[in-house]
């Protein structure tokens, strides 16, 4: 397993700057959500890309790509457009999102492009078609750049919990995605042990993300505020042969990302029962 961190708790950082900041502490992988001020898809040049993949390559740093960017479509409204908004012209503009992503990891040299379903704020007797349809139609846009597509089960949306991830898994058959899993998620909305949903979802586990979180509520918190197991979860992660990137997601703590960095990288040392696979 490669340590990582996710950008969007780096926002009060310059991109190049912040990826030094992780090869310096021993990170081995970034997860790069795409936003205003990293690499902003929608204006960033290819000469940009192309000296972001050169410096990934030189500091080390395996780069995986989020989406989840809060008003990067829409200044006024946090995450919107979604999948599942009605506006046909917000839908769009959220699949040309994700097809610009996935061109961007290609040209970054990452493999994985990690997504989500969106709220369903008008949910209606057509709303599980509309999830299919878009679901399906990211993941074709993501594999034809040759990158793997991954749904993280977000909670209060329209994939919130495992349970739904599988239904969908089941009904788009070659069309699915793979599975973002975000440890703290299983601590707000799933009621099994995390090591037995890890295990039992292990094959399709392509991203993780980490962070402490309170049993029943969605916030992300600096380890050691919240009720995560990190040593019991990482161990169920090595026990299904994940060898993908472990990416801390602290999305609330830019002002504080030296010491986040530090902490969570304690952590990990701490959690990894072979201390040789620890960066």
């Amino acid at each position: 397993m490669r340590l990582g961190y996710n950008t969007n708790g780096l926002q009060n950082h310059r991109l190049d700057e912040a990826l030094v900041l992780l090869a310096e502490f021993g990170y081995e992988s970034v997860a790069l959500t795409l936003d205003v001020m990293h690499l902003d898809p929608f204006r960033s040049t290819v000469d940009d890309v192309a000296r972001i993949a050169e410096l990934l390559q030189d500091l080390g740093l395996t780069p995986v790509i989020e989406t989840g960017a809060r008003f990067l479509l829409d200044p006024t409204a946090k995450h919107e457009p979604t999948l599942m908004t009605r506006d046909p012209e917000g839908r769009a503009l959220r699949l040309e999102f994700y097809r610009r992503a996935a061109t961007i990891g290609r040209d970054l040299g990452a493999e994985v492009v990690s997504f989500w379903a969106g709220i369903d704020r008008s949910p209606d007797e057509d709303s599980w078609a509309w999830l299919c349809e878009g679901v399906g139609a990211t993941c074709r846009a993501i594999r034809d750049v040759g990158l793997v597509p991954a749904l993280e089960p977000e909670p209060g949306m329209a994939v919130a919990t495992l349970t739904e991830f599988g239904r969908l898994q089941s009904a788009l058959g070659s069309d699915a995605p793979d599975l973002t899993l975000d440890i703290g998620h299983l601590y707000v909305n799933e009621p099994e042990p995390v090591g037995d949903l890890v295990e039992r979802w292990g094959a399709s586990i392509r991203q993780v993300h980490l962070e402490d979180m309170k049993r029943g509520i969605h916030d992300h918190l600096v380890p050691g505020e919240g009720d995560v197991d990190f040593r019991n979860d990482l161990e169920a992660l090595e026990r299904v042969g994940f060898r993908g990137s472990v990416c801390f997601e602290l999305s609330r703590s830019s002002h504080m990302a030296p010491t986040a960095l530090e902490i969570c990288r304690t952590v990990w040392r701490q959690a990894i029962v072979d201390p040789s696979r620890s960066p």
